[in-house]
C-alpha cells in the first residue's frame, strides 16, 4: 500500500517496531491507531516518544490500551501486528475475516526502499552475520572499493530501518535481519536472501516445525528470477528449501560448491571464496577471533553475501580478523576468582546452548569445567540433546526462571561421580549468579547461555545480558 494520506492504520504492539511504524505512517499522513495490551501507565514512555508528532504531523495518533477490541477495525485500511503479536490474536483474525490487509514495518520498508536490499534469516546467527556484512560493506565504502554510497543495517536488530527510509538513496545498501515473526506476514522479499540454518525454535509461537519452516521460506518464495538466494549447504533444513529458490543461487559450507555455483567454503585451513570457476583465499581459520564452529559458518555466509555484493577480499579480511562479536553472544564479561564469565544471553533455544558449550572445545578449553546458567521461559523446544551434553561437559548446572524445573527433570538427579556434580534451581537470574559464585573455582568457565527467552523476568535478551554483566561485576564488590 502506498499513498498514506488519510488512511486509517491500526498498529498492534507499541514496542520498538510498532513505534517506528507508527511514526513513519503518521509523518506520511496516515491516521494511526496505536493499540497495546499494556496499561496507560506502562505505555507512558512510548507516548512520550510519539508526543512530538502532534507538532510535526497533521495526523494525530490515537491510543487504545489494555485490550484489543474488535471495534478498532472500523474504518481501518490496514492492520500491522508487531513481531511479538501472534497472528491468532482475535483482532488479527477478525481483520483477516473482514478482508482488511495485513502488513508490518519490514514489508512497508521494502515497498518503499529505493536501494539494493539484503535479508538474513535463520534460527541462529542472524545478528552476527548481519553485523559482519554491514561492517564488510562499510570497510569497502571507507576504502573506496565498494560501489555503495552508504550502508544501512537494521531490521530485527537496532533501529527499524523504516526510521531511515526517507534518507536512503538509490546507490545505498540496506542489510536487514529478518525473524520468522516478520516473515510469516510478508509478501515481498529482498534482492539477496540468506538462510543460515533451520533448527527447532519459536514453537511456542509457530506450534509445529512445518509452520516455522513455512515462515522462513517466504524469504525465498517472494523473490524474482533476477534475485539471489544464499543457502547453507550443510544444514538439511536449509538445503531442503532448494526447490523454492526463484532466481540465482549461491551457497556456503565446509565443502567447495559445484562448478557454476558461487559461494564460500573451507580448504586446507583457509576460508575461501569460489566464483563458480576460480578460488580466492580470504583468511586462515586460525586468524578468526570468534569462538565456535557456528561462528565460522556465520563468517562463511557473510563472505558469500559480500562476494555477491562485489566486495573485495581485502574488505572481508579486514573485518574478520578484527571482529570480536556483538554483545550478549559469547561475550567475555569478567574474570573473577580465576574463572572466565561469559554472557550468551542471546541463546534462547537449547540448540544455541549446545553451540555455546561446543565453542569451548578447543585444546586450551576442553578440560576446563563449565558452570552453566540456563533457564528463562521455555519455547516448547526439546531439551534432551542438551541434557546429554550437560552430562558430559558441565560440572555445575544452575537453573533459573520458568523453565528451571522442566530442565531439571530432563537432566535428572545428580549421581555421584557423574556430571553435573551439582544442580541448583533458582527463582531468578540474580540468585543464579550468586549460586554460581558459590561453586566456581579457578580455571572454570561460567557461561550464561539460557536456552529460554527472557520474557519471564526481562524485557528482552539484551536487558537480561546487561543485568547478568552488572551482577557479575558486583561480585567483585562483595
Amino acid at each position: 500500500m502506498t499513498g498514506w494520506q488519510e488512511k486509517r492504520v491500526l498498529v498492534i504492539g507499541a514496542a520498538r517496531q510498532g513505534l517506528a511504524l507508527g511514526r513513519y505512517l503518521a509523518l506520511h499522513g496516515a491516521r494511526v491507531v496505536m493499540n497495546d495490551q499494556k496499561t496507560a501507565e506502562q505505555l507512558a514512555p512510548a507516548r512520550e516518544f510519539m508526543a512530538d508528532l502532534d507538532e510535526v504531523s497533521s495526523s494525530r495518533i490515537e491510543w487504545f490500551y489494555g485490550s484489543h477490541p474488535l471495534t478498532l477495525l472500523e474504518g481501518a485500511s490496514l492492520v500491522c501486528p508487531s513481531g511479538g503479536v501472534p497472528l491468532d490474536l482475535p483482532l488479527v483474525q477478525e481483520a483477516n475475516r473482514r478482508g482488511i490487509a495485513l502488513s508490518n514495518d519490514s514489508q512497508i520498508f521494502l515497498e518503499g526502499c529505493p536501494c539494493l536490499t539484503v535479508g538474513i534469516t535463520g534460527s541462529a546467527g542472524k545478528t552476527t552475520t548481519t553485523t559482519l556484512v554491514g561492517k564488510m560493506v562499510q570497510a569497502g565504502v571507507n576504502s573506496g572499493s565498494a560501489a555503495y554510497h552508504k550502508v544501512w543495517v537494521g531490521g530485527n536488530i537496532g533501529a527499524p530501518l523504516l526510521t531511515s527510509l526517507d534518507e536512503m538513496q538509490v546507490d545505498d545498501l540496506a542489510v536487514l535481519e529478518l525473524s520468522s515473526f516478520q516473515l510469516e506476514l510478508m509478501t515481498r522479499s529482498v534482492k539477496i536472501a540468506c538462510i543460515l540454518n533451520i533448527t527447532p525454535n519459536h514453537l511456542d509461537r509457530h506450534i509445529t516445525m512445518e509452520a516455522y519452516l513455512a515462515a522462513k521460506r517466504r524469504i525465498l518464495e517472494y523473490q524474482s528470477e533476477q534475485d539471489l538466494a544464499v543457502l547453507g549447504r550443510d544444514d538439511p533444513g536449509v538445503w531442503s528449501l532448494l526447490r523454492h529458490v526463484r532466481g540465482r543461487l549461491a551457497s556456503f559450507g565446509k565443502e567447495k560448491p559445484p562448478r557454476g555455483m558461487p559461494g564460500a567454503f573451507i580448504e586446507a585451513g583457509w576460508l575461501c571464496l569460489w566464483d563458480g570457476q576460480e578460488t580466492s583465499q580470504v583468511v586462515q581459520l586460525a586468524e578468526i577471533r570468534l569462538r565456535g564452529w557456528h561462528n565460522v559458518e556465520n563468517i562463511l555466509a557473510a563472505c558469500a553475501i559480500s562476494q555477491a555484493l562485489g566486495l573485495r577480499v581485502a574488505s572481508m579480511r579486514e573485518v574478520i580478523t578484527s571482529f570480536l562479536g556483538v554483545p550478549h553472544r559469547l561475550e567475555w564479561v569478567h574474570s573473577w576468582r580465576g574463572a572466565d564469565w561469559y554472557n550468551d544471553s542471546i541463546a534462547t533455544a537449547p540448540e544455541r546452548v549446545i553451540a555455546a558449550i561446543h565453542a569451548f572445545d578447543s585444546a586450551a578449553d576442553k578440560d576446563r569445567p563449565i558452570v552453566l546458567l540456563a533457564g528463562g521461559r521455555d519455547k516448547k523446544l526439546p531439551w534432551y540433546e542438551l541434557a546429554a551434553l550437560i552430562h558430559t561437559r558441565v560440572e555445575h548446572l544452575v537453573l533459573f526462571g520458568e523453565a528451571a524445573e522442566k530442565i531439571a527433570r530432563v537432566v535428572g538427579e545428580v549421581k555421584q561421580g557423574n556430571r553435573p556434580s551439582s544442580i541448583e534451581v533458582c527463582t531468578g537470574l540474580e540468585q543464579a549468579v550468586k549460586a554460581a559464585a558459590q561453586v566456581v573455582e579457578s580455571g572454570d568457565i561460567v557461561l550464561l547461555s539460557p536456552g529460554g527467552t527472557s520474557f519471564d523476568e526481562f524485557r528482552d535478551f539484551e536487558e537480561r545480558g546487561e543485568a547478568f554483566k552488572r551482577w557479575v561485576f558486583n561480585l567483585s564488590c562483595v
